[in-house]
């Protein structure tokens, strides 16, 4: 077989997804915007913007294809893609996420419980984690609402220093709830 005519299958790894982006001859716009920093910005035909990325050995890549032209930039196409996954890591790591604890007290809760569950309290709000605190009524305990909301408000004026309240005491079916927030330090 003669050299010239010689044709080569080019595999995809089955590893790979499908491209999240356009690339090089996928790319079906007649004109681009190219941007970049080893190109001159403007507006060029796809062939023109195709042969300048060959002649740099780099990928012409579509960041922006609802553009009008679309947004192009020549890149190498694999770094491009490092360079975003390490951003959206970096992106991940820095949100924040919320814990919720949960404390029940009974209606009738003792004050040597009630002294030590507001010590558990204060050690997740110093933690950074949200305190859900509810009182559970179980039968007819549910006579004794107004103790339990006094108490939900004992519990968050006794916290005012580590924590603001989200939620006044609230009844949802068979228990009172309060939510309170860790202050920011």
């Amino acid at each position: 077989m003669d050299k010239d005519n010689e044709v080569t299958i080019k595999r995809r790894n089955p590893r790979e997804g499908t491209p999240q982006h356009a690339v090089n001859e996928r790319i079906r716009a007649r004109e681009v915007r190219l941007v970049g920093d080893n190109v001159e910005q403007g507006v060029y035909s796809i062939h023109d913007a195709l042969r300048l990325a060959e002649e740099q050995e780099l990928d012409l890549v579509e960041i922006s294809p609802n553009a009008v032209p679309p947004v192009c930039r020549i890149i190498d196409y694999q770094k491009f893609l490092y360079q975003q996954k390490k951003r959206t890591k970096e992106q991940k790591a820095k949100s924040t996420k919320v814990v919720v604890k949960e404390i029940r007290f009974g209606p009738q809760t003792d004050d040597h419980d009630y002294d030590f569950k507001l010590k558990h309290a204060k050690g997740f709000l110093e933690e950074g984690a949200k305190v859900k605190a509810y009182v559970f009524f179980k039968g007819r305990s549910i006579l004794f609402k107004e103790q339990g909301e006094v108490l939900l408000l004992r519990f968050a004026n006794d916290l005012e220093d580590y924590a603001k309240v989200e939620q006044m005491p609230l009844l949802e079916g068979k228990r009172m709830i309060v939510l309170l927030a860790p202050k920011k330090k």
